[in-house]
């Protein structure tokens, strides 16, 4: 997060500087530490915030620390920027301006930013404290020059881009989600190494503002991980906005010139002003002092926890990113108030059944929910494939609909969701319900009772109940019917 105050005047630095000045105001002052604290949440991104939040609406005495900026990542250099950006791209189609498009992600930052201020917790009755930390014991951590006691700790302290050894990449000094957006002049060529859920979304919308874009993927496709028609059909809404793919194709070295870096591949090289590292994360997690309390950490820095949030020193949890590999603000939303109710009250709560969806907001959207057909057979469990093409449906063909899919998978010969992909228009919203089924244990059999508007995209969701009540439709069932109609004839 730049500081506006310390550069030359830029398109959106007065949204910097409101935006600095209420979730790392530099003028504030850390409050006098309490004897003891119920609970000390490391960490004020999205799973340490709704802790803090929670536990003192509960009456809880609460220390919030924070070495950065309050709201973590997806305020300041995840969810919202690069949301703000993909909308107003998309909006201004053809003719969005860099300069526009990164003034409008810093209003949008700035106009969220009072909803996780440091004012704003302090209102609520926690106590803020901003600088690093570290443990002194399982019960003890400093911040600056203070150290706080406390029953419980919850770390949330998140994760952040992850650098890989590729030769000469350190010296690119490549961007990452938290520098991108501090960009103050458009590139006029951008190589983004890595075609996941970051890179696509980036890709698209630096390829919008008239960028020459090149992705780099070692996988043969791009979104490796979703539903291989999915990610065909981004790949190709991708290289319709001008984004070169270069697929199967691991980066052996960066290179340097005069004109900026050199990607060099097996079979080719590339050209950029700048590189973009959308290649996985790394939790924050060297920093705190765990080995003197017995926290244990995986080779990727995530702190290990069972299924009530607990590392392997009871009295200390974590939340979030720093402990998951399902790394969204949501999920780390329920992990916070599962850390709660542990923390504070007998260790009841799980994220053993937490079904966790997620959404790649390109255009088209890809969404995803529970298992996939991949999954599903390397664990060996046999299912039923539904599946919705948006052409099929009236509201579809009335919008001239761009190709795609809602395809639910379902417990062989019953109606269970294991899972479900979605891709095309508002896909993350249309995937909505069939996380309340999923949550709530409903079938595609309830489906056939639902009456749903029409025209709507919603209808995919009738559909694909009609077509399992057509599977209801057995031989013996059959024949019956046709007793029974050819007797009321």
């Amino acid at each position: 997060m730049p500081d506006a105050a310390a550069q030359p005047a830029y398109p959106g630095a007065a949204y910097d500087q409101a935006h600095r000045n209420l979730v790392f105001p530099p003028d504030y002052r850390n409050p006098i530490p309490r004897d003891r604290y119920h609970i000390i949440v490391i960490g004020a991104g999205p799973a340490g915030l709704i802790t803090a939040i929670a536990a003192a609406g509960l009456g809880a005495k609460v220390a919030l620390i924070e070495r950065h900026a309050m709201g973590g990542d997806c305020l300041n250099v995840g969810c919202v920027p690069s949301k703000a950006l993909l909308e107003f791209t998309a909006q201004h189609r053809g003719a969005a301006a860099f300069d526009d498009a990164f003034a409008w992600l810093r209003q949008v930052r700035a106009g969220i930013a009072p909803h996780d201020s440091v004012a704003r917790y302090s209102d609520a009755g926690v106590d803020v404290f901003l600088g690093e930390a570290r443990f002194i014991d399982e019960q003890t951590v400093q911040v600056r020059d203070q150290r706080l006691n406390g029953r419980r700790v919850i770390v949330a302290t998140g994760a952040r881009a992850a650098i890989p050894p590729i030769p000469g990449l350190g010296e690119a000094t490549p961007l990452t989600n938290e520098t991108v957006f501090d960009l103050t002049q458009r590139p006029e060529r951008l190589a983004i190494l890595g075609a996941g859920a970051i890179g696509c979304e980036l890709a698209q919308v630096f390829a919008r503002l008239d960028v020459a874009v090149h992705v780099f993927e070692m996988a043969p496709r791009v979104l490796p991980l979703e539903h291989p028609d999915a990610s065909g059909l981004v790949a190709q809404a991708l290289t319709n906005d001008g984004v070169m793919l270069h697929l199967d194709a691991p980066v052996e070295r960066v290179a340097h010139g005069a004109s900026g870096a050199r990607i060099v591949t097996a079979h080719q090289q590339v050209e950029a002003d700048q590189v973009l590292v959308a290649l996985g994360r790394r939790a924050n997690t060297e920093d705190l002092n765990l080995d003197v309390v017995g926290v244990e950490t995986t080779d990727r820095g995530l702190i290990r926890v069972d299924g009530r949030l607990r590392s392997t020193n009871p009295r200390i949890l974590a939340a979030g990113d720093v402990c998951s590999s399902l790394q969204f603000t949501h999920n780390a939303d329920a992990h916070a108030r599962v850390a709660v109710q542990n923390a504070l009250f007998a260790p009841t709560a799980s994220i053993a059944k937490l079904v966790v969806p997620r959404c790649t907001y390109t255009d088209p959207e890809l969404a995803q929910v529970g298992a996939s057909a991949t999954q599903l057979s390397e664990r060996g469990q046999p299912f039923d494939t539904y599946r919705v093409e948006w052409t099929e449906l009236d509201r579809g063909r009335a919008e001239l609909a761009a190709p795609g899919f809602a395809e639910v998978l379902t417990a062989k010969g019953g109606d269970q969701i294991l899972g479900a992909t979605l891709v095309g228009h508002d896909a993350g919203e249309q995937l909505a319900a069939l996380c309340v089924m999923m949550n709530n244990g409903l079938g595609l059999g309830a489906l056939g009772r639902t009456l749903l508007p029409y025209p709507t995209r919603s209808e995919y969701l009738r559909r694909l109940g009609d077509a399992y009540g057509r599977t209801r439709l057995t031989p013996l069932v059959a024949r019956l019917f046709r007793g029974w109609l050819g007797w009321l004839a």
